[in-house]
């Protein structure tokens, strides 16, 4: 599969659980299959996340076609207001 969300299970934040729901139920409205990847089940999993995004303190969640960085969470609903989310999963 193309799209990756990697997401975590273990959080005490309010906004980080939010963003993620809403990340997915945007992809799910438009009908685009996505992989979910948590990061919580261990420390390679989060650490490789935030070497592919180049950002040592990424959080989620992040998006990825494949191994290809797309953005985070930020970054997604701009292209979601631009009406641009296939250009910013790469998907077009």
């Amino acid at each position: 599969m193309g799209i990756k969300l990697y997401y975590t299970t273990v959080t005490a934040s309010r906004a980080v659980k939010s963003q993620q729901a809403e990340v997915m139920q945007k992809l799910e409205s438009k009908g685009i299959e996505y992989e979910l990847v948590d990061i919580s089940v261990c420390v390679e999993v989060r650490d490789g996340m935030r070497a592919k995004a180049g950002n040592p303190a990424a959080a989620p969640p992040q998006l990825f076609n494949e191994d290809q960085y797309c953005g985070n969470y930020e970054m997604f609903c701009e292209a979601v207001e631009a009406d641009a989310v296939e250009q910013f999963l790469k998907l077009a």
